[in-house]
C-alpha cells in the first residue's frame, strides 16, 4: 500500500473513531486542545499561508465530533491559537501546548485530540514529518506514547 494511501485509510480511521465517541467530547478541555492541536498543525513548518489557514478552518467547521461546540468559538480559539504561532513560532508554542495539556486529565479526549491533529494532518493527504514532529510531542504533553499512533 502506497504511503498516501496509508495517510488517507489512518485519517479516515482516527474520524470514524471520533465520531463514534461524539458524545463523550463536550468539554471545554477537550475544545481547547483540539483548536490548539488544529493550530500546531496549520503552522508546523512555521509558517502558514492564508489558503492553509483557510483549508484548516474549513476542516474545524465540516469536522463531525467538532460540531458539538459553537463554530465562531472554534474559529477564533483557532485564530488566536495560530496568532500565537505566527508571531512568534518558539514562544507561542510553549502556551499552545500548555492548551493541548489541558486534556490530560481525560484520557479518552487526550487520544481524540491526537487523532484530531493526525485527521487534520493527513487531511491533504501528507502527514509531512513536520506535522508528524508536532503531533509527536502532543503526545508527550498528554502523557500518551507517541507509537501507539503509529509517530
Amino acid at each position: 500500500m502506497a504511503l498516501w494511501d496509508r495517510i488517507k485509510e489512518s485519517a479516515s480511521t482516527m474520524q470514524t473513531q471520533l465520531v463514534a465517541r461524539k458524545n463523550d467530547l463536550k468539554s471545554g478541555a477537550f475544545r481547547d486542545a483540539s483548536m490548539a492541536m488544529c493550530a500546531l498543525v496549520a503552522a508546523a513548518d512555521g509558517t502558514v499561508d492564508p489558503s492553509e489557514r483557510q483549508r484548516v478552518a474549513q476542516l474545524i467547521a465540516g469536522n463531525e465530533v467538532l460540531q458539538n461546540f459553537p463554530a465562531d468559538d472554534l474559529r477564533r480559539r483557532f485564530e488566536e491559537n495560530l496568532n500565537r504561532l505566527t508571531t512568534d513560532f518558539d514562544f507561542g508554542k510553549v502556551s499552545v501546548m500548555q492548551e493541548v495539556a489541558k486534556a490530560k486529565k481525560k484520557p479518552a479526549e487526550a487520544r481524540a485530540v491526537i487523532q484530531i491533529g493526525i485527521v487534520i494532518g493527513g487531511a491533504d493527504g501528507d502527514f509531512d514529518k513536520d506535522e508528524q514532529a508536532v503531533v509527536r510531542e502532543a503526545c508527550y504533553a498528554l502523557g500518551l506514547p507517541p507509537h501507539e499512533f503509529d509517530l
